[in-house]
């Protein structure tokens, strides 16, 4: 099961997707999350899922890779929508003891669970196709306006980046341990829920003594190489938004305006 985890991992390609600047990846992200939430009727919504699936397939990635970043959280996607099935006004349409589902509950559910799995779409998309190295250099660059405020923003960017890129290494890690105790007789699979997170102890103390190795290793390579911060840094690879990134924001900015006109003629699905 762990090694369906996609998050973190770059899937190197030649797509349209690929070519964009990552500063602009990152900002269509985060402007993508806000059209997704703003949606407030099927129509809109339906209008920024067919965007993103859209946009998935422009990526040339199997589809498999995004099916398996959406396994992981499809249990959290349930949770939340069956959760959401009893939070609702109005008639109830059926009742189970002193729950009720309504239509509202309904729309809830729906709305909650298509969001999170479009969310997580557009979010496995910009890892897939973007390199730590150019996320890291993306951050910085979105992030400097901070530095007025004496913020260290090249440590931040590297740590987050560096962060999400050993996210697929501790997973490994981690199930190479639960193999190797397997191998000597422990028991991880039966059992009621806290009897298995007792089984998982033993798997837990040796994966932090290996991440604190490993976090040990990556300081003493950054220190032979002179690593001195952000500071005088230079790269070797500079970033710059051409005419693709413009036609990205313009396919956005019709997206924007085609959920404003929805929710603006259209009845409210949720509120």
């Amino acid at each position: 099961m762990l090694k369906d985890v996609t998050l973190g991992q770059f899937l190197p390609g030649v797509s349209p997707i690929h070519r964009l600047d990552p500063r602009a990846k990152i900002l269509f992200l985060i402007a993508l999350i806000v059209f997704i939430f703003i949606t407030s009727n099927y129509i809109s919504l339906a209008l920024v899922a067919a965007f993103i699936v859209a946009l998935v397939f422009m990526t040339r990635i199997p589809v498999k890779m995004y099916l398996k970043s959406m396994k992981m959280i499809l249990f959290i996607v349930l949770f939340t929508g069956i959760i959401n099935l009893f939070y609702g006004r109005g008639e109830p349409l059926v009742k189970i003891g002193f729950l009720q589902i309504t239509e509202a509950g309904i729309n809830n559910a729906v709305f909650v669970a298509v969001r999170i799995a479009v969310l997580i779409l557009a979010s496995s998309m910009l890892t897939f196709t973007t390199s730590p190295t150019d996320l890291t250099d993306a951050l910085e660059r979105l992030l400097k306006p901070l530095t007025v405020f004496h913020i260290k923003v090249h440590e931040i960017a590297m740590m987050m980046t560096i962060a999400l890129r050993f996210v697929p290494t501790l997973l490994e890690e981690t199930d190479k341990i639960m193999s190797a105790q397997k191998a000597r007789g422990a028991d991880m699979e039966s059992g009621n829920l806290i009897k298995r997170i007792k089984a998982l102890i033993p798997v837990l103390i040796p994966l932090f003594v290996s991440a604190f190795r490993r976090a040990e290793e990556l300081a003493t390579a950054m220190e032979c190489r002179c690593y001195q911060g952000g500071s005088g840094r230079t790269r070797m690879k500079r970033l710059h938004f051409g005419k693709a990134d413009l036609y990205g924001l313009a396919a956005c900015l019709l997206v924007l305006c085609g959920v404003i006109i929805c929710n603006i003629f259209l009845p409210a699905t949720v509120r």
